[in-house]
């Protein structure tokens, strides 16, 4: 069974005109998430994507990423929405295709120099990615590169990374979809 194949379409969802892709019917498979890191860390167990330690997005980016720090023997560090960390933080507001947020980390989360790679599940207008890269480098952080589950090529997400210079990749992509 292929990862795109066990992600579901909900029509309509937040709003009318949007597609969300629902991963929760991926991990739910006994497969999923077992095809998920594993994919991943046969990509990130060699050098040539070198980071320290591993940041998720809440919050499914925290499900990936906590896996993928535990398989490959990395820290993991969270982003969260705002209010829902109890020290100090940095905050980055930003767009959304359906509104607005803010999310949050440790102003402490690590040293200034360290390297991250930033994980989430689903990669759309690139307003969440784009506002976690804003936060690791508030930091001091440096973003080696992104990881999805999957990308919506479509939307442009990808673009506006590789446009402010970020690398990113995806497991799958719902392209034309």
């Amino acid at each position: 069974m292929q990862i795109k194949s066990m992600i579901r379409t909900v029509e309509d969802y937040p709003k009318k005109g949007i597609k969300f892709r629902d991963i929760t019917t991926l991990l739910k498979e006994p497969l999923g998430l077992r095809l998920v890191i594993d994919k991943f860390v046969q990509r990130y167990i060699t050098d040539d994507i070198d980071f320290d330690i591993i940041v998720g997005i809440e919050a499914r980016g925290f499900i990936i990423g906590g896996a993928l720090a535990y398989a490959l023997g990395k820290g993991f560090l969270p982003i969260r929405k705002k209010g829902k960390l109890p020290v100090k933080t940095v905050t980055q507001e930003y767009a959304l295709e359906y509104g607005s947020a803010i999310i949050e980390m440790h102003e402490d989360s690590f040293e200034k120099g360290t390297k991250i790679l930033l994980v989430d599940d689903l990669l759309a207008t690139g307003g969440t990615a784009l506002a976690a890269a804003s936060l690791v480098e508030k930091i001091g952080g440096l973003v080696s590169e992104f990881c999805f589950i999957v990308d919506l090529p479509d939307v442009g997400g990808g673009a506006k990374l590789r446009e402010k210079g970020y690398k990113f990749y995806a497991l799958t992509e719902f392209e034309g979809e």
